[in-house]
């Protein structure tokens, strides 16, 4: 195995990956009622870091605290800026013991918290405090999904430097659950009106305000029973569908309305990062290119570590 670009086969930890998905909710919508909001829910994620995933800094009155998903050691950590800490292993567990527990420890901690408990972009999702359904964890599959999102954060945010305009952090979206990376045009875009599972129409309108091209990678799901990395645009303009993007094996998904690029085609390429950053770049300049964005104005030359942009 590959292990910076590990094998995921979807079918191998299907049970696992829709409880993750769950939990990552639970953690996602603390860090969502604790924090103010900023545009296009940028407030809401999560983010990759060296051990899995994490809220960041949440602010609690005079405190801050932080949850984390820690995929090598498998435990929930919970840390409070004056010292406390809460562990609790990741293990086999249904979504309402998952729930319970996370709830219990902050209000041991004195960081109580209220939670919408409906899951968001799920059709006919079970509330956390209700779902004993989703119990599976499997350490290996989830380590080797962390393992990927670790080296595809590295090259989004590698791809976020060639821009000037407003673009996204790189991101871990947990209604969606997948790592995104948004650039935008700074034009307004068509009011949104597609209705979302779980989530308001005035939250959708708002992230897609204004014209997007957005990219990242995601597990799987709603058909598509494989992992894939994705670009998509919002509007969507005519033509897009049909432009050429490499590497060979991208296509334009109808069924999605956006591009696909299997895993699978990046993992076992001869340079995954090359395959990767040639998709992401391909996708994006058909999405430019189809909107009539502004590039001379937008893009720039990739970042280089300890360089300073010349101007």
């Amino acid at each position: 195995m590959n292990e910076h670009w590990p094998e995921l086969q979807f079918s191998a930890w299907q049970a696992a990956r829709e409880t993750l998905h769950l939990w990552t909710q639970i953690i996602g919508k603390v860090r969502l009622m604790r924090t103010p909001w900023l545009n296009h829910s940028w407030h809401a994620a999560l983010y990759v870091n060296s051990r899995g995933l994490s809220t960041s800094s949440i602010p609690y009155e005079s405190r801050s605290f932080e949850i984390q998903l820690d995929f090598i050691d498998h435990v929930l950590k919970i840390t409070v800026s004056d010292g406390q800490l809460r562990l609790r292993p990741l293990r086999s567990e249904s979504v309402a013991d998952f729930y319970r527990a996370v709830m219990t420890a902050l209000e041991d901690l004195g960081l109580p918290a209220t939670i919408n408990e409906n899951p968001c972009e799920l059709g006919g999702a079970t509330p956390f405090s209700q779902d004993k359904t989703h119990a599976a964890y499997n350490p290996d599959y989830t380590r080797r999904f962390w393992q990927i999102l670790l080296q595809t954060d590295r090259l989004l945010k590698e791809f976020r430097t060639g821009f000037l305009g407003k673009c996204s952090p790189v991101h871990f979206f947990w209604g969606s659950f997948d790592l995104a990376v948004t650039r935008f045009s700074g034009r307004s875009a068509p009011r949104y009106e597609r209705k979302v599972p779980g989530v308001s129409i005035e939250v959708m309108r708002e992230a897609y305000s204004h014209e997007v091209s957005s990219a990242g990678f995601w597990p799987g799901g709603s058909g598509i029973e494989y992992p894939a990395f994705y670009s998509y645009t919002y509007p969507t303009p005519e033509g897009f569908a049909k432009c050429a993007v490499r590497p060979e094996g991208a296509f334009f998904s109808d069924d999605l309305g956006q591009f696909l690029l299997p895993y699978e085609i990046v993992r076992t390429a001869a340079d995954p990062d090359a395959a990767l950053l040639t998709f992401l770049q391909s996708t994006y300049e058909a999405a430019a290119r189809s909107m009539s964005w502004d590039r001379a104005v937008l893009e720039c030359q990739l970042g280089r570590p300890g360089i300073c942009r010349p101007v």
